[in-house]
């Protein structure tokens, strides 16, 4: 009977939404990207693409505002990619549509759009307003892709393809094949009421969700947007740009933190905040990195962000002992670089401690067994939320703005 009246109490929650983003005029003109982030993806390169081909990719929202707008990625692309049709509407379940809700995007007033190679490209704001965590559903058709194609692997979220072009449709009839990843849609946002500003979680696999339940927005960045929602606090967006694999020096799994600052955050609209929780990657990757040559990293991108006004919140490393790189080597400069940041926390706008948070009070180099999700690097749901739990809010509010 709970499990039911919640269920209703959600869809009640979407019908009212789709009623809202109908609500209001169109604006006459298009507005810059002055907004705030209220979703956003980390992209890089995920395989080859295919002309012809939907996508129906499902998105959940942090915080709430009128006249929204996407971004579309073509940043690793090598030909033009052209969408000949985008339309964003609101999940009711699997690939259907709200009755309603689905409406057709423009760009600079037209239905079509070509992203040039490395480029990233706005859509005009739609009319109406997004609700906070709501499951935005953006479709896409790509008449004649080719070529490497932009886009997040694991999304840990159950989007939909097809062949042909469907976006039009409310019915998920012709999108029967799941996917689990979000091809060139990178960044959502919308305009939110006063002053309101975002936190972008720069980060690698466990910031990306990493054995967190599939479908359930578990992440740590979602629990810390679900608590953003009821504070007091003039931060509410929340953009997850965590990539699996990712390092703060070195290129591979996607740019390294350094070389895709500038896209995945400090580009972002509305954002007051930057949390920064990497380094893992380059110490379990045994390529010789050192306390500090990672310490010059964090520094070098915290001088950036500062100087594009942002604050910057960083974590310590947390524990990785069981997993098969861990060795004593590679723990030494792991708890060289915790020290300095718990010593040297006047560098940063804030620490927060996840290292504390996650390990184990009998062999601090380990995770908590109730926190590890079984490969003693990543948290499991309860580690992801006693992360999110431990953020100090106000430290995402500072006053450097």
């Amino acid at each position: 009977m709970r499990r039911r009246t919640a269920r209703g109490a959600r869809l009640l929650a979407v019908t009212v939404a789709a009623a809202a983003l109908q609500a209001t005029p169109a604006p006459a003109a298009v507005s810059p990207p002055d907004g705030v982030i209220t979703w956003g993806t980390s992209a890089y390169p995920i395989g080859d693409s295919a002309a012809d081909r939907g996508y129906r990719m499902v998105v959940h929202t942090s915080v709430g505002g009128s006249e929204p707008r996407i971004r579309l990625s073509n940043a690793f692309g090598h030909e033009p990619v052209t969408f000949d049709s985008v339309y964003a509407g609101l999940q009711l379940k699997d690939a259907e549509l709200v009755h309603g809700t689905n409406r057709q995007l423009t760009f600079d007033g037209s239905s079509s759009v070509t992203v040039e190679p490395g480029s990233t490209l706005y859509s005009d704001p739609l009319s109406g307003r997004l609700a906070a965590g709501s499951n935005l559903v953006v479709s896409l058709h790509t008449p004649d892709a080719a070529g490497p194609v932009t886009g997040h692997w694991m999304a840990l979220q159950t989007s939909y393809a097809t062949q042909g072009d469907h976006t039009a449709e409310e019915s998920g009839a012709h999108w029967t094949e799941g996917i689990g990843s979000w091809f060139y849609l990178d960044a959502v946002s919308v305009r939110p009421p006063g002053a309101t500003g975002a936190v972008v979680a720069l980060g690698d696999s466990i910031t990306d969700g990493w054995q967190s339940t599939s479908d359930h927005n578990r992440r740590w960045p979602d629990y810390l947007a679900r608590r953003l929602q009821k504070a007091h606090t003039t931060v509410k967006g929340v953009a997850n740009e965590g990539i699996a694999g990712n390092k703060v020096l070195a290129d591979g799994a996607g740019p390294s933190a350094l070389n895709r600052l500038d896209r995945d955050v400090l580009s972002q609209p509305g954002v007051h905040t930057v949390f920064l929780f990497e380094g893992v990657n380059d110490l379990k990757a045994h390529t010789g990195v050192t306390a500090p040559d990672l310490i010059a990293g964090y520094r070098e991108i915290v001088d950036r962000a500062h100087d594009a006004g942002k604050c910057v919140v960083v974590s310590t490393i947390a524990p990785f002992k069981g997993w098969p790189e861990w060795d004593p080597a590679a723990e030494a400069v792991r708890q060289e670089v915790n020290d300095f940041m718990r010593s040297h926390s006047d560098e940063f706008d804030a620490v927060t401690d996840f290292d504390r948070v996650l390990r184990s009070p009998y062999d601090h180099e380990r995770m908590l067994p109730v926190f590890d999700g079984g490969d003693h690097i990543h948290p499991n749901d309860k580690g992801m939320q006693a992360m999110a739990d431990s953020v100090d809010l106000n430290s995402l509010d500072c006053a450097r703005h």
